[in-house]
């Protein structure tokens, strides 16, 4: 099967919720919408506080390109807008919703259209306005990567459905049931960046969702491929998968566009094929509870800006030493400090670690033993970078490639040593970031 080189093969832990179709979650009676969900700007509040607004009414928006406007997920009144921590436990400028019992009609940002009808530029402005961003976890703002840079030509969408994380099982659901609206969704994307070719990747242990996908992408005479890769870790990762479904290497520091290709998660897909085809914003995305702290495993369509808690409670409560909550997979998540924190349109997952399976352990000293060079998947040495971030040689770090780290853990997950290798490369890399701005800022002197 097609994959790339090195990379891990972690348990996947997938089977407690593989299954589970998505059930939609109860409507939240009010909900916590941080101004910052997306990678660039955050945006600025359309309403204030007392606004009646009613479900999928813009509420948020920024002028800067780098950003996606936020939508009302629920119908009610804006009760506050002030600062509330997230995920990351730093306080963001939120608004916060509170429904009323008037039911209101749901607010679209334009009519229904067909995709034979929409030009290129239309599909970007819708999917702008629908406020989608990528929803397999890095929240980058859709239509920009549907923006071209000018000289370069890309010929191929990369749909990524490979959701390698392990537990994680919204994007296979996703697969599953909404497999038409994928690759209509590929197909609107491929139209607005002028690519003639479509090839989704999943990965060979969702035989179910190749299925189904490979099903609807055969009614498409021409152009869509569906290509089952290796079950491996971070197969999921544009890079990795651009190199193994398309043979091309993206370069250091380089974009994707750079090779001919733009990469789109399934569930992004999906959304688009809404937008363009209904007219409906991002309000809700699937989110997978799992993990062995949780009663009840399930994969829920929720509404953004529900609290963590809500959902946790709708699948069963926790039980064990619940000692650790991630949002996202246990590879790249991120460890947030209370369930009072909302769904933000990046939390493909909640997963809950008991006592029985988080061990900190003291970090030792590097054996020289190599493990973590065999397993990066971009080519690294991280026991060099490492050795630079804990000695302040930043220079160093930049010199071996320290910002071309995808953050997956590889390193960290093979170190016998058990050293926080991801966590010395992002004080590396913020770090490398100063010093080259500060540098450039020496030179416009």
């Amino acid at each position: 099967m097609k994959s790339f080189s090195r990379g891990i093969h972690p348990q996947d832990s997938k089977e407690r919720s593989a299954a589970k179709p998505i059930k939609e979650a109860l409507s939240p009676r009010k909900v916590i919408l941080p101004l910052q969900q997306n990678l660039g700007c955050p945006c600025e509040p359309l309403v204030k506080v007392g606004d009646e607004v009613s479900e999928g009414e813009k509420i948020a928006d920024s002028a800067a390109f780098v950003s996606a406007p936020i939508h009302a997920p629920i119908s009610g009144r804006v009760t506050e807008i002030k600062y509330y921590p997230n995920a990351c436990d730093y306080d963001i400028p939120s608004i916060v919703i509170e429904a009323t019992d008037a039911v209101d009609k749901v607010t679209r940002p334009g009519s229904r259209w067909t995709l034979e009808e929409l030009a290129p530029e239309q599909i970007r402005k819708i999917i702008r306005e629908a406020g989608l961003v990528g929803l397999g976890g890095a929240a980058f703002p859709t239509h920009v990567k549907l923006a071209v840079p000018k000289g370069k030509t890309v010929d191929t969408v990369v749909v990524n459905g490979c959701e390698c994380e392990p537990f994680i099982t919204s994007d296979h659901r996703v697969m599953v049931e909404k497999a038409a609206a994928i690759i209509l969704g590929a197909r609107a994307l491929a139209k607005a960046v002028g690519a003639e070719k479509i090839v989704v990747g999943i990965e060979s242990n969702k035989l179910d969702a190749y299925k189904a996908v490979n099903f609807e992408g055969l009614k498409v005479r021409g152009g869509v491929s569906v290509v089952q890769v290796k079950t491996k870790y971070p197969q999921g990762g544009e890079k990795m998968l651009i190199k193994a479904l398309l043979d091309r290497e993206v370069p250091s520091g380089g974009l994707p566009s750079d090779v001919g290709a733009v990469v789109c998660n399934v569930a992004t897909a999906a959304a688009a094929a809404e937008a363009v085809t209904h007219g409906l914003p991002l309000t809700k995305r699937v989110v997978t509870v799992t993990g062995p702290g949780i009663k009840e495993p399930q994969n829920l369509l929720v509404k953004i800006g529900t609290p963590f808690a809500e959902l946790i409670e709708q699948c069963g409560g926790t039980v064990g030493n619940v000692v650790k909550l991630i949002m996202g997979g246990p590879m790249m998540g991120i460890a947030v400090p209370t369930a009072q924190v909302p769904v933000v349109k990046a939390t493909s997952a909640i997963l809950l670690l008991t006592d029985q399976e988080v061990k900190v352990e003291p970090e030792g000293n590097c054996i020289r033993c190599g493990r973590c060079v065999r397993s990066c998947p971009i080519g690294l040495t991280p026991n060099f970078l490492a050795e630079y971030a804990k000695t302040g040689n930043w220079q160093g770090a930049y010199d071996y490639n320290v910002i071309d780290c995808i953050e997956c853990g590889c390193c960290g997950f093979v170190c016998p040593s058990r050293i926080p290798l991801v966590q010395y490369f992002k004080l590396a890399k913020n770090a490398v970031r100063e010093l080259k701005l500060a540098e450039k800022k020496a030179v416009c002197r």
